[in-house]
């Protein structure tokens, strides 16, 4: 996995957009203007903030060492993945899939509504 391949992944789900509102180095992916995932675009190694649920992460950092309370993010709620191939990629892919279906949940009726007709 890679930046471009993270990139392509969530621009195939329903409702995303990607934005560079924090200025040209972070890629955020947006879904009906929340933010499930945001990524570094010049970093040397690959890695993603990503959305968790708080049991899921805890979990996930115990398991693995290279996944860890997201960086300037909410620590409970988001986890920082470093990308260097010791984490499975079904895993990876599963993580940000997750982190949108929680934004998703969290969405007002009207808002999945208009997703739903995207799909």
């Amino acid at each position: 996995m890679n930046l471009e391949s993270i990139r392509d992944f969530c621009l195939e789900l329903p409702g995303v957009t990607e934005e560079l509102p924090f200025g040209p180095d972070t890629l955020v992916f947006k879904v009906m203007g929340k933010v499930f995932l945001l990524t570094p675009i010049d970093g040397v190694a690959t890695q993603f903030n990503a959305k968790c649920d708080p049991e899921r992460a805890e979990e996930l950092r115990e398991k693995y060492s290279d996944i860890q309370p997201g960086y300037h993010m909410n620590k409970k709620h988001w986890n920082t993945v470093h990308v260097n191939g010791s984490i499975p990629s079904e895993l990876l892919y599963s993580m940000i899939k997750d982190s949108y279906e929680l934004v998703v949940d969290s969405l007002p009726k009207k808002d999945k509504a208009a997703l739903g007709e995207l799909k």
